[in-house]
């Protein structure tokens, strides 16, 4: 009985395994170019180098970690970003006026089709942070450790590869390490990168970690800081004046009723609070700083309209309340990320998914909508994807953020393989990814 169940598990796992042949022999069928770049001797050799460095690579991730790079204080790492580059063979290496660190390796093309591969330099700590790197139950913890010095890691690995083995692309490639993606940076780094480069055709992110999660869904955001004012008092002497708290507290509770789709996914929050300056003192001044998303810009825009509505009712009912018209609000815009998709026909996606297949083997990637780099290419219409650097983690934004270097090879060598279908290998594919006619 034992005997046949074991043959019985042997005939099951062969046919799952010609059946994952099958599979993977029918992907690269309907993707020809795919197949040619995969039986190219250079590339066979890059993909094998990619898997050699992940000791490297991950050496240097840890590195790129232990450099604070609080908001709006990228520097010191963005140096250390460009001084790599150069050593990997960019000469020519820069820092541009945002902060953003930019390498430009050219194709045999003429300089189109132009792709983007970026990382962020930024982290959500503060200054202060403690970014030690420590090691605990088999993980590696340090704020940032994934969030993004993985993606930073990943794109350094790519150059290694494609450098060292004089791999050309028809298609230029320019690599950015980019500044304030996160928190209220409000991704002024790709914002000024698309400002300053009108002839940019496609975009990828490295951001996130696991190879089979593609974002091709840019999530929207508005944030604002409500300032609540009112004159101010003493709690006992002074008592029947509007409290500014008191404001903010109705307009909390009148926020915290709304109601928001789930389809598309529309999501808010009232994310930190401050003001009064004393426990016997009605308070003269109050902040609270407010998080919208959504994956409709339009969905996005009704929910703004309705909790700006709620907030002045809340401000007009504490008047109401004390007999007074005292208390004001001023509203300040601190955060715009648009919307945007990429359909899931477009070159820039069936790129992703071939390249996962064949990197994983298998498995097939899920897309998702998310806040990442890609959103401004996505709502200036320029095809765009966020893709995972490898590796497992957790706890994002925390300083308990972890990292385990699973397969993290995978992330570079996907990479390679969606910069090469969209790019072309010289003599070998074309690009799939188009010139933009609206950057002519």
């Amino acid at each position: 009985m034992t005997l046949t169940r074991s043959i019985l598990a042997i005939a099951l796992v062969a046919l799952a395994q010609h059946a994952l042949v099958r599979e993977v022999r029918a992907q690269a069928a309907s993707a020809p170019d795919l197949e040619a770049i995969l039986a190219n001797p250079k590339i066979v050799k890059a993909l094998d180098d990619i898997k050699a460095d992940d000791e490297r690579a991950f050496a240097e991730q840890k590195r790129i970690t232990e450099i604070p790079a609080p908001p709006f204080k990228e520097k010191v790492r963005a140096e250390y970003y460009q001084k790599r580059m150069q050593e990997l063979g960019f000469k020519d290496a820069s820092i541009d006026g945002e902060g953003n660190v930019i390498a430009l390796r050219k194709g045999t093309g003429g300089g189109r089709p132009r792709l983007v591969v970026s990382a962020h330099l930024d982290t959500v700590f503060p200054e202060g942070t403690d970014v030690t790197v420590k090691e605990k139950d088999g993980a590696i913890l340090a704020p940032g450790i994934g969030d993004d010095s993985r993606g930073l890691a990943a794109m350094l690995s790519l150059i290694k590869a494609m450098n060292e083995n004089q791999i050309a692309t028809i298609g230029d490639i320019m690599f950015v390490g980019t500044v304030g993606e996160e928190e209220l940076g409000n991704l002024r780094g790709v914002k000024a990168l698309f400002r300053d480069h009108t002839d940019i055709d496609g975009f990828i992110s490295i951001d996130g970690l696991g190879v089979t999660r593609v974002v091709n869904q840019a999530t929207g955001s508005h944030r604002y800081e409500f300032t609540f004012k009112g004159p101010g008092g003493h709690s006992f002497a002074e008592f029947g004046l509007p409290s500014a708290i008191h404001a903010m507290g109705r307009a909390i509770a009148k926020i915290a009723e709304l109601q928001t789709p789930s389809d598309p996914r529309t999501t808010f929050t009232v994310g930190t609070v401050n003001g009064g300056t004393s426990v016997n003192a009605i308070a003269a001044e109050a902040r609270m700083a407010v998080d919208m998303r959504s994956n409709s810009t339009d969905e996005l825009l009704k929910l703004e309209a309705r909790l700006l509505e709620l907030v002045k009712e809340a401000v007009a009912d504490e008047n109401a309340r004390w007999k007074s018209d005292k208390m004001t609000v001023e509203a300040r815009l601190i955060g715009d990320r648009p919307a945007g998709i990429v359909a899931m026909d477009s070159p820039i996606v069936l790129a992703t998914q071939r390249a996962v297949s064949a990197v994983t083997r298998g498995p097939r990637p899920t897309f998702a909508g998310s806040s990442t780099d890609s959103n401004m290419a996505m709502s200036l219409g320029i095809p765009a994807v966020t893709i995972g650097g490898g590796g497992e983690g957790g706890n994002w934004h925390s300083r308990n953020e972890w990292y385990k270097p699973v397969n993290a090879w995978y992330g570079p060598q996907n990479a390679l393989l969606t910069v090469l279908i969209l790019t072309g290998l010289d003599g070998v594919t074309k690009p799939a990814l188009a010139e933009r006619k609206a950057a002519k």
